[in-house]
This record gives structure tokens, C-alpha cells and sequence, in this order.
């Protein structure tokens, strides 16, 4: 084969993949990591910060707080009173409070969040599922409310900005909801986004 011919095979296989890489780096996901959190103590309490989703919440007071291990990107918030279960198992809570904070790296839409709801809700026996644009600390949030047979009742407040979608998802023993809920809604108002 020519010398010519060669170099225009070897520039059309440079150009190909440089475009695949190209194309690879602008669509990559970044995930997360437990380790991205890091637990904070102050005179004005327990904090959780994650650098890289430019993310801090105060831990409600009295709570417990525990980095997922087998989960990118997710820490949970619970009362002392939860079932040791319930941090190792999809079941719904039998008493306390829990919540679960998770960063996705990912641009979606509140349109997008929605489909992915239902996608996820499908195998989850959903008895009841409400889905209403909120907002909080003047930040515009897709709330979740819903009752599933596999996890119990629950809550999931989602925000995003930029390339990122931040989850909180909360439930409740089944004697709890006004209680939970009222610390719920303190927790999220301690959000802070950067």
C-alpha cells in the first residue's frame, strides 16, 4: 500500500477515535462516592458536607448518620429508634424517622425526573403516588409523595442544578408521619447548594 494511502487510513482511524473520545467525555456520567461526604462537628451542630456536589446539610439533632457503602453518592439521616434492617434492607420502617440523601450526576429536567420515578416506582408496588413542582429556599424542587408496598410511605424532594440531580427521600414508622415530616421539613430547609 502507497505511503499516501496509509497516512489517509491512519488519519481517518485518528479522526474516528478522537471523535468517539470526544464524543465519550462530553456525554461521561461523573459518579459519586461515599467517601465524597464528610461529617462535620460545630458548636452548632452536625453537619455533611460533599465538596464535589457543592452540597452541605445540618444533621437534625439527635439523629444518627451513616455513609452507604454499597451505594455511589448516598448518605443516610435516621433517628436512634430505626430497625438496624431498615439500613440494609428495601423495607418500610416500623418506627422512627429515616432520610436519604443522594447526588446523581447527571442534567435532567423535572419531565425526566418524572419518567424516572415511574420507571424505578414500577417494581415497587405503588399504592398511591402524588407529584407537584414546590418550592424551596426559593429553589425550584419536584416533591414525591407516595405509598409503595415494598418501602412503606414516603417522601422525595429532588433539586437540580447544572449536571446534577440531588435526592432526599424520607419515611416514616408507621405512627410517625407528623412528627418525621415536621423534622423533615426543618432538614430540608438546612439544604444548602453551591
Amino acid at each position: 500500500m502507497p505511503k499516501k494511502k496509509k497516512l489517509v487510513i491512519l488519519a481517518i482511524i485518528i479522526l474516528v477515535l478522537g471523535g468517539g473520545l470526544f464524543y465519550f467525555w462530553q456525554n461521561r456520567e461523573i459518579k459519586g462516592s461515599p467517601e465524597d461526604y464528610v461529617i462535620i462537628e460545630t458548636e452548632e451542630g452536625k453537619f455533611v458536607e460533599n465538596k464535589k456536589a457543592g452540597l452541605t446539610v445540618k444533621v437534625p439533632e439527635g439523629w444518627e448518620v451513616e455513609k452507604i457503602k454499597f451505594s455511589e453518592g448516598s448518605i443516610v439521616f435516621y433517628t436512634p429508634d430505626v430497625d438496624e434492617r431498615w439500613l440494609n434492607e428495601l423495607i418500610p420502617l416500623e418506627k422512627g424517622c429515616g432520610i436519604e440523601m443522594a447526588v446523581v450526576y447527571k442534567k435532567m429536567n423535572f419531565e425526566e425526573i418524572e419518567r424516572e420515578i415511574k420507571r424505578i416506582h414500577a417494581g415497587l408496588g405503588i399504592r398511591s403516588e402524588e407529584l407537584e413542582e414546590i418550592t424551596i429556599n426559593n429553589r425550584q424542587a419536584l416533591k414525591n409523595t407516595f405509598d409503595s408496598i415494598v418501602l412503606g410511605p414516603g417522601i422525595t424532594t429532588y433539586f437540580t442544578q447544572k449536571n446534577k440531580l440531588y435526592s432526599f427521600g424520607f419515611c416514616w414508622g408507621p405512627d410517625e408521619k407528623e412528627k418525621c415530616v415536621q423534622e423533615f421539613d426543618k432538614f430540608l430547609g438546612t439544604v444548602s447548594i453551591y
